[in-house]
């Protein structure tokens, strides 16, 4: 497989479009698409530079996530709380700010930052770092957006591998890491 250019054909507000031309394994002509976060000038820029943090956050025995509408499945799903870094802001400053604008609790410890992973690596470049915090205080969501509906709410080992088992809608990394929660007694 090898890239033999590089196009950016739409620039929206958030994210941006670009076409990359292939040769595949038998030297054939390939178009792919994918998303980007950021303005990229060049093919050597893609999946370099993390947009933000998804957050496993524990309080004792429960495990965190949100019920949170997503306008790109059009239903709620449950996810981890996350999101993306402001400029010029460390991730664990963002750890402490996401967490609470989304669910109004504060990081008792950081217990973990991973190194930044692929988010959708099918059609995006975006990387996020896995956090790992346990939290404390009330759930209070009063900061979060006016455009995010946000239910948050702490969930048992039993409960969470109950829902997981029926097919709860999940996020991927909210799955996967709930279900190793539940399987770590």
């Amino acid at each position: 497989m090898k890239l033999i250019s590089f196009l950016k054909v739409k620039d929206g507000k958030y994210l941006k479009n670009y076409e990359l031309k292939y040769l595949n394994k038998a030297g054939r002509e390939k178009t792919y698409e994918i998303v980007s976060r950021r303005d990229l000038m060049s093919e050597e820029e893609l999946g370099k530079c993390p947009s933000g943090v998804s957050i496993v956050a524990t309080k004792g025995d429960q495990f965190l996530l949100l019920k949170e509408f997503r306008m790109g499945v059009n239903q709620e799903i449950y996810n981890l709380c996350a999101g993306m870094t402001e400029e010029g802001e460390t991730i664990e400053a963002c750890i402490h700010r996401e967490l609470f604008e989304e669910t109004g609790l504060k990081v008792k410890e950081i217990r973990q930052i991973l190194p930044p992973s692929f988010a959708a690596v099918a059609i995006s470049d975006v990387t996020t770092h896995l956090a790992f915090v346990e939290v404390e205080g009330t759930l209070n969501p009063q900061n979060a957006s006016e455009n995010e509906q946000i239910q948050a709410a702490f969930y048992d080992r039993e409960t969470l591998l109950q829902m997981i088992r029926e097919g709860a809608p999940f996020s991927s990394r909210a799955q996967v890491t709930a279900y190793f929660f539940c399987m770590n007694h």
